[in-house]
């Protein structure tokens, strides 16, 4: 069977195509290489890298347990509050962060510390009097 000129005309019109504009298309699809990896060097004001710091915390007879926790600024903070008897919460005014624990359960969150200071926490529960007197501090001491 001949080949018919058309057909060959337009396989060779594609061929082309696909030569000439390949490449760019590869690069729309290519993923970005990954950064070399290039040990940390030690440059005066230059801050670490974050970490990450975790805490658990127990709710029980209106009282937080520890009541302290240090950290670094920047540092991610993963906090778990267990509540062993009735319902608490947990709140950081300056973080904004207002979590409720259910009675014998947990509530876990992160956040960043991304501010310096003491800052004071606290159940914020109306239910009983002794809910005022659990109190605690985080402080997040500037990172240098």
């Amino acid at each position: 069977m001949k080949p018919i000129w058309r057909t060959v005309g337009l396989l060779a019109l594609g061929t082309g195509a696909c030569v000439l504009v390949g490449p760019a298309v590869a690069r729309l699809f290519a993923q970005p290489a990954a950064p070399a990896a290039t040990p940390s060097a030690s440059v005066e004001g230059q801050d670490q890298t974050p970490n990450r710091r975790e805490f658990t915390i127990t709710a029980r007879n209106y009282h937080f347990s520890p009541t302290r926790m240090e950290v670094m600024q920047d540092d991610l903070v993963k906090i778990t509050v267990n509540s062993q008897d009735e319902p608490h919460s947990f709140t950081i005014d300056e973080y904004r962060i207002v979590k409720r624990v259910p009675a014998n359960g947990t509530t876990t969150f992160e956040f960043r510390a991304d501010r310096a200071g003491t800052f004071a926490f606290y159940c914020g529960m109306t239910s009983a009097e002794g809910h005022r007197q659990m109190r605690g501090e985080l402080v997040v001491a500037p990172r240098r």
